[in-house]
């Protein structure tokens, strides 16, 4: 398996105390570092083209983060979500890491990649960055196997205890694209709820605050497992994210490192049934260093067959 990184994305700095800190991305890579399933290929990732980018955000945005992005310092879009002078390389390369492993899963035997770039992505949406996010990069990567890859079906599935509303407000219209998020409700950004169907495309299964395996796991059985069967997708993309874990402080689920293992599994199997076993997997969320750490072994793991 394939693990596409780089070191521009330690290097974006939003600030003392911030959550989403460089500390997140060593952490992701020592857990590679420390199991010996996942020691695999590690590839720079390059950056994203303006074409790439421009597939899912409009021209505007792009052009206010190009110019936005301070040469020292830090520049503060919202209260939440912050450049600093390598923000910009940083969230180019993690989008362009996408592109690059989706390219990379359907001319390669191996079939399965990992991303381990920040800053995240799904919250951005085509006119916004916001909730730590620039760029949308699993979105991105998405749009770029659509229109670069001979694929009429990609599925998008986030387990980050955040509603991507990014990656949910870019395909709400776009019928080739099936998402399908598991995340804490009521809890920020405040959208993802059932009747936010898309055009049929959209698939939501929020989790109140204390639910744990049982209820994340019901959540894939009953509901989103099945829609993913049905849609029989071409290509799985994940936005994987950790902070649905007991350990995280930033919200209130009680899943643990095997879950996510679960829950990888469940997905592996979608895409040997349907996808040629191709599936992208994109860090997103996780602010407990512990849980980012043992969550990723089980993630890649099972990616890997582990």
């Amino acid at each position: 398996m394939q693990v596409y990184t780089h070191a521009l994305c330690l290097d974006h700095q939003p600030g003392p105390g911030h959550p989403e800190s460089p500390a997140r991305l060593r952490a992701v890579l020592h857990a590679l570092d420390d199991s010996a399933c996942t020691r695999s290929e590690r590839i720079e990732a390059p950056a994203a083209t303006r074409e790439q980018l421009a597939r899912v955000h409009e021209p505007a945005m792009i052009d206010a983060l190009f110019a936005a992005a301070p040469a020292q310092g830090h520049v503060y879009l919202d209260a939440d979500t912050v450049m600093s002078a390598h923000s910009l390389g940083a969230a180019l390369r993690a989008a362009g890491a996408v592109c690059a492993a989706v390219d990379a899963v359907f001319a390669d035997t191996r079939r399965r990649a990992f991303c381990a770039v920040r800053p995240p992505g799904h919250h951005a949406t085509p006119d916004t960055a916001m909730g730590f996010c620039l760029f949308n990069n699993v979105a991105i990567g998405a749009a770029h196997a659509l229109a670069t890859q001979s694929v009429e079906r990609v599925a998008i599935i986030d387990f980050d205890v955040h509603h991507g509303n990014g990656t949910a407000d870019i395909f709400a219209g776009e019928a080739r694209v099936l998402y399908a998020s598991t995340h804490q409700s009521p809890l920020y950004p405040g959208s993802g709820g059932v009747r936010q169907r898309g055009v049929d495309n959209l698939v939501h299964v929020p989790l109140a605050a204390g639910s744990g395996s049982r209820e994340f796991r019901e959540a894939f059985v009953s509901r989103i497992l099945p829609e993913l069967d049905r849609f029989a997708p071409q290509l799985l993309l994940v936005s994987a994210g950790f902070d649905a874990h007991r350990l995280d402080p930033l919200a209130n689920l009680n899943l643990d490192a095997e879950d996510y293992g679960w829950v990888t599994g469940e997905l592996v199997a979608i895409a040997e049934r349907h996808a040629g076993g191709r599936i992208v997997s994109s860090l997103e969320g996780g602010y407990s260093l512990t849980a980012l750490h043992e969550s990723t072994i089980a993630h890649i793991n099972a990616m890997a067959g582990c």
